[in-house]
């Protein structure tokens, strides 16, 4: 099996293979948000333009509605992106960046995309802060060889390891070409859905989409 790679399983559906083990549709989905690629999107996603321009005016309501709405869809996306036990946080920070910059959102694109460019700038100021604390704690701390021993996770955790590779290469890969992995295989979107939630023409999507795979491939090589 290539290191990365779609397969079609025996029930038609799309299988992202990596390494020695295949998952559905994309990564690893919390069970009761799991879709497959050609499913009906979970929450698909709506702008709710009305909320938004009452929420830039301080209306509380809208804002609790906004919240209630794109909660799930954006810890959704957070989720296949950081480790699932800091999901919740950065969700959370997601929401409260929404609250302060809201009044900045023109209306110049769709709200679901600013959205996602404001899901994607907690995700990597997440990364930056936790590259931060590591390099700290490797300069404070001196591991004997017992200790380093034990923070191998060790052969029965590769799967695990394999996922994590998979958040990280998927968070270090230029906007674009996640949000089209995203698009596909977390909120399940047809490349005809994809190519007008982008802008683009079907042509320039699928052509996207392949770019970003390889991209991702490189990223977890």
């Amino acid at each position: 099996m290539v290191q990365l790679g779609l397969e079609t399983g025996n029930t038609g559906k799309i299988h992202l293979c990596y390494r020695f083990f295949c998952l559905p549709t994309f990564l690893m989905r919390e069970p009761r948000l799991m879709i497959e690629s050609n499913a009906t999107p979970v929450n698909t996603p709506q702008d709710l333009p009305d909320q938004v321009r009452q929420a830039q005016m301080g209306n509380e309501d809208a804002f609790a509605t906004l919240y209630d709405h794109f909660y799930p869809i954006v810890h959704r996306r957070v989720w296949h992106m950081v480790p699932p036990t800091d999901a919740e946080d950065v969700t959370q920070e997601v929401f409260i960046a929404m609250v302060k910059s809201l009044k900045s959102f023109r209306g110049d694109s769709k709200f679901t995309t600013w959205l996602n460019a404001l899901t994607n700038y907690q995700v990597a100021n997440y990364y930056r802060k936790r590259e931060h604390q590591v390099h700290k704690m490797t300069e404070d701390t001196d591991l004997t060889s017992e200790q380093a021993g034990l923070m191998d996770i060790g052969q029965d955790m590769r799967h695990q390891e394999d996922i994590i590779g998979l958040r990280r290469g998927l968070a270090a890969l230029p906007e674009h070409y996640r949000d089209v992995l995203l698009l596909r295989f977390v909120d399940g979107l047809q490349f005809d859905e994809m190519a007008i939630e982008l802008g683009k023409t079907l042509d320039a999507t699928k052509s996207l989409f392949r770019r970003a795979l390889q991209a991702l491939q490189d990223e977890v090589k």
